[in-house]
Parts: structure tokens; sequence; C-alpha cells
């Protein structure tokens, strides 16, 4: 089997850590996974870069919702991702669309030329999921210059999309690289790097900690509506991520 690169959506610095002391050959750091991944601060980036030393991939988002933002939101990711690349991120991960779903060009090539003029990879994310037409998606990021794409195949799980993966790989042909993403378990991962031919992969796993400091009074919550339990949090599970790549490696031998 060829060797297939791990990829791990990290949601903090210890997420970082977690994730390379489990083997993981990258990451992407985000900040407030539960909204789907917003920009994360430049200290958990210094922090995990320190501690790490790790190939970082940084989120471009500005908030949740959609990705039609409004000229300031815009203005914030673009100062954003000036911050994240003077402070050592290895590459921006960012989607910008119009109302209609379609590819925002002009913003998609300004965070473009960010990350290449300063070296650094250039990745369109999971936006082009809700995109009207991938291929030509496809063809306009190839023509930017992006870097790469992260997908699921225009599915809500990669294991329900690996033809589309496989023909992806294919269109682009190159241009740019195809990186599956959403869903990918334990048990879906060989069929999906089967099915697809994928040569990276993309994957969140998570374990929940206790912090008890909130025990005191359990009627009180800082969040929204949702009222999660506040006497928890989650931390990417380097056991599993270890279980992964020991997999991945053994494959590849």
């Amino acid at each position: 089997m060829k060797k297939v690169l791990l990829e791990v959506c990290c949601g903090s610095a210890d997420d970082v850590i977690e994730a390379h002391r489990g083997g993981a050959d990258r990451v992407e750091l985000n900040g407030d996974l539960f909204h789907g991944g917003l920009t994360p601060t430049v200290g958990s980036l210094l922090v995990a870069k320190r501690e790490t030393g790790m190939e970082i991939m940084t989120m471009v988002r500005p908030r949740e919702g959609g990705f039609c933002y409004t000229e300031g939101e815009f203005a914030v990711a673009v100062e954003d991702a000036k911050a994240l690349l003077a402070h050592g991120a290895d590459g921006l991960v960012f989607g910008f669309l119009h109302q209609d779903g379609s590819l925002d060009l002009e913003r998609t090539r300004i965070l473009t030329e960010l990350a290449r003029s300063a070296g650094k990879a250039a990745v369109f994310h999971r936006a082009i999921d809700v995109a009207p037409d991938w291929r030509e998606a496809l063809d306009a990021l190839a023509e930017l210059g992006i870097t790469r794409v992260l997908t699921s195949g225009q599915a809500p799980d990669v294991s329900q999309a690996t033809n589309t993966i496989r023909e992806m790989i294919a269109y682009a042909n190159g241009r740019l690289q195809i990186l599956p993403g959403a869903g990918i378990t334990a048990r879906n991962m060989d069929r999906v790097i089967a099915e697809s031919g994928c040569e990276q992969i993309h994957l969140a796993a998570h374990k929940v900690q206790y912090d008890t400091s909130v025990n005191n009074n359990r009627s009180i919550f800082y969040g929204g509506c949702l009222y999660p339990p506040e006497d928890r949090y989650s931390v990417t599970d380097r056991e599993y991520i270890g279980q992964l790549t020991a997999r991945l490696k053994g494959a590849q031998a």
C-alpha cells in the first residue's frame, strides 16, 4: 500500500500536542470546532508550534454559519491570515462563497496570494461541498494556485462519496491535491483509502476530559441555549490517532 498522510483536525494547542504524540503527519488548527472550526488564536499557534515543531495549517474563518462574509468580516480574515503567517503557520485554510454558493474568486485570490507569497500552502476547505459544480470549482481553484482542497465529496460523510473523491482526484490531475475529510474513522479508513485512491486523509478524534472546577454550582451555564455540560471538554485522543498511524505505516511496510 502506498504512503497515506494523516492530517488531524484540532481545536486547541493541546489537541495539536496530542495529535503529534499520536504520530499525525500534519494538523489543521482551529478555534471552536463545535461550529465547524473558526480562526484560532495566535497564542494557540505559537504554543502548538513551539511544543511540536510539526506542520500546522491554520483555519481562517471569521464566524460560524456559511461562507459569504461582510466586508468587515473579510477584513478581519485578512488581518488574521497575516498574523498567523507571521507567527509560524505553515498554511492557511479558508473558503469564500457568494450567496448563491458559487466561489468568491476575488476573496479566494487574496488569501491564496497571501499564503503563496509567504511560501506557504493555500487550502480551500469544505465550502466546496456546497458549491453547485465541483468541477468548475476545482478548475477555478487550480487556476488561482490553491495547493489543496479539503472535501467530503459533497456528501455528509466521505465514506458515502468515495467514487466522487476518486473522480475529483482524476479530474484535478495533479493541478491541486484532494484531501478527503468528514466522517473518516478507524472502522471505514481502509475502505475510504482503497476505494478513493487518495494519498492523504483528514479526520478528528476526540475524547472527553473533565474539569471539576464548576461543580460547586451545577445550575450555572456560560454558553448558549444548548446548555452543554460545563464540567467537560474534548481533547484529541492520542491513543486513537496512534492506532491509525500504526495501521497506515504497517500497510505501507
